[in-house]
């Protein structure tokens, strides 16, 4: 271990638990970021083993977030956004984009690292006529999060709001019924809203990603990849956007993509009827 990473580690913010990898460092981890520990980089050198190209699919995963937004926002009209696992700060976050677009719009994060929480301030950075909050709190607990003040004074339940859920479906377990917490949160918002999510695949390459799933389970995480029909699953009633749900790199692309199925990640748009 490198006399930084030693020093990082002996100032972790409370109740930041080094010994044990987390999804958000992790994923930080992989995009260049600063914010992680021996445990995360471990963890993710697992994952690297069995899938070598996955930092590159968790850029395309972020560059995924940014063409969703932009989408939402200059085309379908939407001015509020609840992001669900927000994970580390990385530019442009979420609420720049959306704000770059139509100043007003209003952000709420969510996510429950601690070290995120010591980062949320660099999410509060608004615009003067938008606004953006964090709450710390687990996508299990939507009734914390839909009456945290912080969300109410921020958001309008009876407006459209787009519904993020970036990457996070897959640390719930099956039998945690993600699918029910995701609809918990569905349902209490109007129609005209969205929802948006990646998921990593288990077609693209089933030994690979059981053997991610197997590697975080011996580290005690939770990474569960799904099919395509389970994670269409998760829109079930709401109006799937074109394409529908296809590979991360292939909604939508700035430019042509030849492989859309090289970053092994489902995503997809929906919204409420």
């Amino acid at each position: 271990m490198s006399q930084d990473s030693k020093v990082r580690e002996e100032v972790a913010p409370p109740g930041v638990d080094t010994s044990a990898p987390h999804s958000a460092r992790m994923y930080d981890w992989w995009l260049g970021g600063k914010d992680n520990f021996a445990a995360d980089r471990a963890m993710g050198e697992a994952f690297i083993q069995a899938i070598p190209t996955i930092k590159t699919m968790a850029k395309e995963n972020r560059k995924f977030l940014g063409r969703a937004v932009r989408h939402l926002v200059a085309e379908a009209g939407i001015r509020q956004f609840l992001d669900i696992g927000t994970g580390i700060p990385t530019r442009p976050n979420l609420h720049e984009d959306a704000q770059a677009i139509a100043p007003e719009t209003r952000v709420v994060y969510v996510d429950n690292d601690p070290i995120v929480l010591v980062h949320a301030r660099a999410l509060m950075v608004s615009s003067e006529q938008g606004r953006s909050e964090y709450i710390h709190a687990d996508l299990r607990d939507h009734e914390s999060i839909l009456n945290d003040p912080a969300l109410l004074a921020t958001l309008d339940l009876n407006k459209p709001v787009a519904l993020m859920m970036i990457a996070v479906l897959m640390l719930l377990k099956t039998e945690e019924d993600p699918w029910a917490h995701t609809r918990a949160l569905m349902d209490a918002l109007p129609s005209g809203s969205y929802l948006v999510v990646t998921h990593p695949g288990r077609e693209f390459d089933e030994e690979a990603m059981e053997l991610i799933r197997s590697s975080a389970a011996r580290g005690g995480m939770t990474v569960i990849p799904r099919t395509k029909a389970e994670v269409e699953r998760f829109f079930e009633g709401w109006d799937l956007v074109e394409p529908g749900v296809v590979p991360v790199m292939g909604w939508r692309p700035d430019e042509p993509v030849e492989d859309p199925a090289s970053a092994f990640y489902w995503a997809g748009v929906a919204r409420k009827r």
